[in-house]
């Protein structure tokens, strides 16, 4: 018999969470006693306080969190759809024969990601497919009905450019060409594998991103990608050291002095200090939006009582922890500062967003200076 035309199904990629991070601020006030000769900082030198967790887009469908059911296996908490009607299983009543292929040769054991999506299926499929289904995972079956496998990237689906995932979209059994396959990036968390994993099933059980549940069929869901380093953790935490800076010190008291001492703290890390990549590399731009580093002279302090700036870094989530993997924002804000100070502020929270979180990791000009040694010129 001649089959019928065949569709592929594709579950589109992650968006990743957007973190923002505030760090603490610097005081810069007079010394008032003799035997000092130093201003205060803030608690923790500048360390990080807080990390805010940041939005997603809505253009995403979230994956609902797993909580346990009475038999102890976890379940979606979506709501329950009408049960479809009935329908014949197009792959027959005998158990659906499951392969696993580790195609990108990760050494990752996918097995029991497969064997928790199939499962998935044989509690739901009866209810949103109209059929009752059952699967054997056997990884190493020679003659599978199925084959499921992990690829760096997912072969051309339906024209997508970012597939998690590809099937094809089995609604007769004479579309069934054994064995079939469903391809899956990696890459994602356990439990993001075994979503796009799901979603990849229900295609070959004729559902579409239209049908229920939608949890697990939308086109798009948020994916998580494997533990990552935090950006704390990272010797360089931003993707390269070519930057764009925007300053804005036109709230400052002599705003050309305040550009000319932005540019010696940008020249000084051209320059590749002790400590800092000997790489680094700043372009000027004119719209913040565009910008990775910006500075600005502030009427209204964002820092807190007293500071005299403080810094704030943003960053991707790719790993979902609620931590910034790398940087991709810092923002530098001055707070009625002197003009002769200004140079020693924006390169101390240069210098945290670098990866000296650490004053005692920082370039030596900003271990400890002096209200004086501030306003000195400290990068010759």
């Amino acid at each position: 018999m001649s089959s019928r035309s065949r569709r592929l199904a594709v579950a589109s990629l992650a968006l990743l969470l957007a973190l923002s991070g505030c760090v603490g601020p610097v005081i810069d006030y007079p010394p008032t006693t003799p035997e000092d000769g130093r201003e205060a900082t803030a608690a923790g030198g500048g360390s990080p306080t807080a990390v805010a967790e940041g939005s997603q887009t809505t253009r995403a469908h979230v994956t609902e969190t797993r909580t346990p059911t009475e038999s102890g296996t976890p379940d979606r908490q979506t709501p329950t759809p009408t049960a479809v009607p009935d329908a014949t299983n197009p792959w027959g009543t005998e158990p659906i024969v499951v392969a696993v292929s580790d195609a990108a040769n990760t050494g990752r054991e996918w097995t029991p990601l497969v064997e928790e999506a199939a499962a998935y299926w044989e509690r739901r499929a009866e209810h949103y497919a109209g059929f009752p289904v059952d699967y054997e995972v056997r990884p190493d079956a020679t003659d599978p009905d199925l084959i499921v496998e992990f690829v760096d990237e997912v072969p051309e689906c339906d024209g997508s450019s970012d597939a998690a995932g590809c099937a094809p979209l089995i609604e007769d059994r004479r579309q069934i060409d054994r064995p079939e396959t469903v391809s899956v990036k990696t890459g994602f968390s356990d439990e993001s594998t075994v979503l796009v994993t799901e979603h990849e099933l229900g295609h070959t059980l004729g559902l579409t991103h239209e049908d229920a549940p939608a949890d697990v069929m939308a086109s798009r869901s948020v994916l998580y990608s494997e533990p990552q380093p935090n950006a704390t953790e990272r010797a360089f935490p931003w993707e390269d050291a070519n930057f764009s800076v925007y300053v804005d010190v036109a709230n400052a008291s002599d705003p050309e002095g305040a550009r000319q001492q932005v540019e010696h703290a940008l020249a000084y890390y051209e320059d590749g200090p002790e400590g800092m990549p000997t790489n680094l590399s700043f372009t000027r731009v004119d719209d913040p939006e565009e910008a990775d580093v910006v500075v600005r002279s502030v009427e209204t302090s964002p820092c807190g009582e007293g500071a005299a700036s403080c810094g704030a870094t943003a960053g991707p989530d790719p790993d979902g922890d609620g931590e910034i993997e790398t940087y991709s924002r810092l923002e530098i804000s001055l707070v009625g500062l002197d003009t002769d100070a200004v140079a020693w502020h924006v390169g101390y929270w240069l210098a945290h967003g670098f990866g000296a979180e650490d004053d005692a990791e920082k370039p030596s000009p900003f271990r400890d200076a002096s209200y004086e040694e501030r306003r000195s010129e400290w990068w010759e």
